[in-house]
């Protein structure tokens, strides 16, 4: 290598230093008399938690003039400052529908879906509301994604159907009715009819689905609407991974208990096999049942509606019962006031409690009387 080409590879490692050392060095500005001053810059990451509340009075009213200091707030027993506070309803809608398809549901669904259709009517009133459904049963399915298509979501409730109950002989037909193969579901081969469809009810499995993959993306106020009897069969995920999804994703669980009170006392829907409706389940491969299992006859049955409470009051929402003194379409009415009332309270935890994990929250209002629902905590990320 000659001298003039050592000398310019020296130059050359030179100039490169000198760009490296300017970039890595502070930003400085000049005061008056031109001398430099060094600007030290510096990104934080803020972490704002934001509870949407509801209060009601001791006649399960809701109180709608209060203000950030009607309140009292902790974190894991430490005292937080309220900084934001608003009832603001012009904040984007995302709205859920989950929709229980399991042979238990069969009877209740001409309701749900003629309720729903005029639940999201009535909510999806701004271009920027959008809502999704999905129903469950031995699958997750997405029937319609993200949308604000009033039209779009009606065609998707269309959709909800009950599974079908297979003969052994060959044919599928419903309980009670004549299909190809034997109507006797005592004449196959082992006595029992078989599960084409919606042999489990994937509950846990489509909160955590619809949090995980839809709701934790969006912004603005955020409520899924879960109408089931409560009773999951062959969920992957747990009861807790479904809540701890739903806090994570800051969205609120409304459950809409309907139970069928003349369902078959036989079990039908309780077996395990079968392929979902189109043959799998949540888009991408996720979310199907295939590994689950029904219950076994001996085992006790679940109180579905503890399991629905427990999701709703621990991310903030409310459980509801259909019956005769409260059809479902009064239900879908007190959760729309519900929506359009909330006041939306944020605070930014003191650094005692920047750990990451679970952080336990209590809102309460001062004034004794007032019942304060929000979610029981929230997850910090590292």
């Amino acid at each position: 290598m000659t001298t003039i080409q050592i000398m310019r590879r020296a130059f050359g490692l030179r100039v490169a230093l000198i760009l490296l050392l300017v970039a890595l060095s502070p930003a400085q500005n000049h005061d008056a008399n031109g001398n430099a001053q060094t600007v030290a810059t510096m990104s934080v990451d803020v972490k704002v938690v934001t509870l949407p509340v509801t209060v009601r009075d001791k006649k399960g009213q809701i109180v709608r003039n209060l203000t950030k200091d009607d309140f009292v707030l902790q974190e894991d027993g430490r005292p937080q400052t309220i900084k934001y506070f608003t009832q603001d309803t012009n904040l984007p809608l995302t709205l859920g529908l989950l929709v229980d398809t399991s042979l238990s549901q069969r009877n209740v669904l001409d309701q749900e879906r003629n309720a729903s259709k005029v639940f999201l009517d009535q909510m999806l009133t701004d271009p920027k509301d959008k809502a999704f459904l999905i129903h469950f049963d031995r699958e997750v399915e997405l029937l319609q994604d993200l949308t604000p298509s009033h039209d779009k979501l009606e065609a998707a409730l269309q959709l909800l159907n009950a599974p079908q109950l297979e003969r052994s002989g060959g044919g599928r037909s419903d309980p009670g009715s004549s299909g190809s193969g034997s109507s006797d579901p005592q004449s196959s081969g082992t006595g029992q009819p078989r599960m084409s469809r919606g042999a489990g009810t994937l509950l846990y499995d489509a909160i955590f689905l619809a949090s995980n993959e839809l709701m934790k993306k969006q912004q603005g106020r955020k409520a899924l609407i879960v109408l089931s009897d409560g009773d999951d069969r062959g969920s992957k995920e747990s009861l807790q991974s479904a809540i701890e999804a739903a806090q994570r994703a800051d969205t609120v669980v409304y459950s809409i208990l309907f139970a069928d009170n003349h369902q078959d006392s036989n079990g039908f829907g309780h077996q395990g096999g079968g392929m979902g409706r189109h043959g799998g389940g949540w888009p991408g491969g996720g979310g199907s049942g295939g590994g689950g299992r029904g219950r076994n006859p001996q085992e006790p049955r679940v109180d579905g509606k503890k399991i629905l409470d427990q999701i709703s009051r621990e991310t903030g929402g409310r459980l509801y019962e259909v019956s005769k003194k409260q059809a479902i379409d009064q239900i879908y009415d007190s959760i729309a006031e519900e929506l359009r009332t909330q006041y939306n309270l944020g605070y930014t935890p003191d650094k005692g409690n920047a750990e990451a994990g679970y952080h336990k929250i209590n809102l309460a209002a001062k004034q004794k009387d007032l019942v304060v629902q929000t979610r029981d905590g929230y997850y910090a990320e590292r």
